[in-house]
Protein backbone atom coordinates (compact mmCIF):
# COMPACT_ATOMS: atom_id res chain seq x y z
CA UNK A 1 0.00 0.00 0.00
CA UNK A 2 1.48 3.15 -1.15
CA UNK A 3 2.16 6.15 1.44
CA UNK A 4 -0.21 9.17 1.93
CA UNK A 5 1.21 11.79 -0.02
CA UNK A 6 0.57 15.13 1.66
CA UNK A 7 0.76 18.29 -0.33
CA UNK A 8 1.52 20.66 2.91
CA UNK A 9 4.00 20.44 5.68
CA UNK A 10 2.61 19.26 8.75
CA UNK A 11 1.44 22.81 10.93
CA UNK A 12 0.63 21.15 13.93
CA UNK A 13 3.98 19.80 13.95
CA UNK A 14 6.38 22.66 13.07
CA UNK A 15 4.37 24.59 15.59
CA UNK A 16 4.89 22.08 18.45
CA UNK A 17 8.70 22.19 17.58
CA UNK A 18 8.66 25.96 17.27
CA UNK A 19 7.22 25.77 20.67
CA UNK A 20 9.76 23.45 22.25
CA UNK A 21 13.01 25.12 20.30
CA UNK A 22 11.56 28.49 22.12
CA UNK A 23 11.02 26.86 25.54
CA UNK A 24 14.21 24.93 25.20
CA UNK A 25 15.57 28.29 26.31
CA UNK A 26 13.17 28.76 29.10
CA UNK A 27 12.89 26.03 30.69
CA UNK A 28 16.34 25.93 32.62
CA UNK A 29 15.61 29.28 34.19
CA UNK A 30 12.21 27.62 35.17
CA UNK A 31 13.60 24.64 36.90
CA UNK A 32 16.43 26.80 38.51
CA UNK A 33 12.88 28.39 40.06
CA UNK A 34 11.66 25.39 40.61
CA UNK A 35 8.74 26.24 38.38
CA UNK A 36 6.41 23.68 35.67
CA UNK A 37 6.35 25.27 31.99
CA UNK A 38 2.06 25.29 33.25
CA UNK A 39 3.47 27.44 36.57
CA UNK A 40 5.16 29.55 34.40
CA UNK A 41 1.80 30.20 32.72
CA UNK A 42 -0.28 30.46 35.45
CA UNK A 43 2.22 33.44 36.82
CA UNK A 44 2.52 35.11 33.37
CA UNK A 45 -0.99 35.74 33.40
CA UNK A 46 -1.45 36.58 36.84
CA UNK A 47 2.21 38.91 36.20
CA UNK A 48 0.03 40.65 32.73
CA UNK A 49 -3.12 40.97 34.36
CA UNK A 50 -3.49 40.85 38.67
CA UNK A 51 -6.15 39.01 40.03
CA UNK A 52 -8.35 37.24 37.41
CA UNK A 53 -10.96 34.15 37.69
CA UNK A 54 -9.87 30.96 37.34
CA UNK A 55 -11.73 30.45 34.22
CA UNK A 56 -9.41 32.82 32.47
CA UNK A 57 -6.54 32.01 33.80
CA UNK A 58 -7.38 28.61 31.98
CA UNK A 59 -8.14 30.30 28.68
CA UNK A 60 -5.54 32.31 28.69
CA UNK A 61 -2.91 29.55 30.20
CA UNK A 62 -4.47 27.11 28.16
CA UNK A 63 -4.68 24.33 31.01
CA UNK A 64 -7.34 22.34 30.93
CA UNK A 65 -9.54 22.64 34.65
CA UNK A 66 -8.74 19.82 36.25
CA UNK A 67 -5.38 20.02 35.65
CA UNK A 68 -5.57 23.89 36.49
CA UNK A 69 -6.88 22.86 39.95
CA UNK A 70 -3.95 20.97 40.74
CA UNK A 71 -1.29 23.24 39.57
CA UNK A 72 -3.05 26.04 41.87
CA UNK A 73 -3.14 23.95 44.81
CA UNK A 74 0.68 23.05 44.54
CA UNK A 75 1.29 27.17 43.76
CA UNK A 76 -0.60 27.80 46.59
CA UNK A 77 1.12 25.62 48.63
CA UNK A 78 4.53 26.80 47.80
CA UNK A 79 3.44 30.25 48.40
CA UNK A 80 3.12 32.03 44.82
CA UNK A 81 -0.37 32.21 44.57
CA UNK A 82 -3.63 33.31 46.85
CA UNK A 83 -7.01 32.11 45.28
CA UNK A 84 -10.24 33.39 46.95
CA UNK A 85 -14.16 32.47 46.30
CA UNK A 86 -16.02 35.32 44.82
CA UNK A 87 -18.13 36.47 48.09
CA UNK A 88 -21.30 36.68 45.55
CA UNK A 89 -21.12 33.82 43.59
CA UNK A 90 -18.93 30.80 45.71
CA UNK A 91 -19.16 29.18 42.34
CA UNK A 92 -16.00 31.56 41.39
CA UNK A 93 -12.52 31.21 42.41
CA UNK A 94 -10.37 34.80 41.82
CA UNK A 95 -6.31 34.08 41.56
CA UNK A 96 -3.71 36.45 42.12
CA UNK A 97 0.21 36.28 42.76
CA UNK A 98 1.69 36.78 46.11
CA UNK A 99 4.51 38.70 46.35
CA UNK A 100 7.06 35.72 46.15
CA UNK A 101 5.24 34.97 42.99
CA UNK A 102 5.69 38.62 41.57
CA UNK A 103 9.56 38.62 42.83
CA UNK A 104 9.49 35.23 40.38
CA UNK A 105 8.01 36.82 37.42
CA UNK A 106 9.80 39.77 37.45
CA UNK A 107 13.00 37.72 37.97
CA UNK A 108 12.25 35.42 34.90
CA UNK A 109 10.95 38.41 32.90
CA UNK A 110 14.70 39.61 32.33
CA UNK A 111 15.63 36.14 31.51
CA UNK A 112 12.88 35.67 28.73
CA UNK A 113 13.07 39.32 27.62
CA UNK A 114 16.92 38.58 26.86
CA UNK A 115 15.66 35.72 24.77
CA UNK A 116 13.17 37.82 23.13
CA UNK A 117 15.98 39.79 21.91
CA UNK A 118 18.12 37.64 20.92
CA UNK A 119 15.42 35.71 18.47
CA UNK A 120 14.72 39.97 17.15
CA UNK A 121 18.42 40.49 16.70
CA UNK A 122 18.82 37.26 14.93
CA UNK A 123 15.08 37.23 12.78
CA UNK A 124 15.25 40.83 12.72
CA UNK A 125 12.76 43.04 14.24
CA UNK A 126 10.17 42.83 11.29
CA UNK A 127 10.27 39.04 10.61
CA UNK A 128 9.57 38.56 14.32
CA UNK A 129 7.26 41.07 14.41
CA UNK A 130 5.56 39.66 10.77
CA UNK A 131 5.63 36.01 12.93
CA UNK A 132 3.65 37.49 15.95
CA UNK A 133 1.16 39.10 13.13
CA UNK A 134 1.02 35.88 11.06
CA UNK A 135 0.19 33.88 14.24
CA UNK A 136 -2.50 36.26 15.55
CA UNK A 137 -3.91 35.86 12.23
CA UNK A 138 -3.71 32.07 11.98
CA UNK A 139 -5.47 31.93 15.18
CA UNK A 140 -8.20 34.41 14.40
CA UNK A 141 -8.48 32.17 11.06
CA UNK A 142 -9.61 29.21 13.01
CA UNK A 143 -11.57 30.25 16.05
CA UNK A 144 -14.89 28.60 15.65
Amino acid sequence: MPATTFVHRNLPRLLLQARESVMAHTRPSLREHGLSDQQWRVLRVLGEHGTVDTGRVAREAYILGPSLTGVLARMERDGLIRRQRDAADQRRTSVEATAKGLQMVAQLSDTIETHYQWLEQSLGKQKLEQLYLLLDQLIALEQP
